[in-house]
């Protein structure tokens, strides 16, 4: 993995800085991430949030999630993309949720758990040895 590594989002807007290595990156397969990526599973990267820095304007949505905890989402406000994830109650960790296309090197998101496979789309085949999770870890 090359770091720092660089990513935006699909307009470009908005641009990041990723300074060292996610502490782990997980395949969700949660409904509201099936939402969220429009695919079968979002991947979604923990980062400290001193490890990264953005350039440019972000929009913010909340919700609440399954634990009672408040799920806060930034995105940008020109294309739309979900940046990251956080807690406002703990805002030290970042959620970060850029596509793999959009990192100078994609090697940074590959999952080390598959999490939610409790809501996991029937079609989707696990991969061979993957770590497992029914809900969150």
């Amino acid at each position: 993995m090359k770091l720092p590594t660089k990513g935006s989002c699909q307009c470009g807007q908005l641009t990041y800085t990723l300074h060292e290595a996610p502490k782990m990156v997980l395949a969700c397969h949660c409904t509201e991430c099936q939402k969220l990526s429009t695919a079968p599973f979002s991947v979604t990267a923990m980062i400290p949030a001193d490890t990264i820095e953005f350039s440019g304007e972000l929009k913010e949505w909340s919700r609440p999630s399954d634990s009672g905890n408040i799920n806060s989402a930034k995105f940008c406000p020109n294309c739309g993309n979900r940046v990251y994830h956080y807690n406002p109650d703990d805002p030290s960790t970042v959620k970060l949720k850029l596509k793999p296309v959009n990192l100078e090197d994609d090697s940074v998101f590959e999952p080390t758990a598959h999490i939610w496979v409790s809501e996991k789309l029937s079609w989707f085949e696990l991969p061979e040895g993957a770590k497992v999770f029914d809900k969150q870890p």
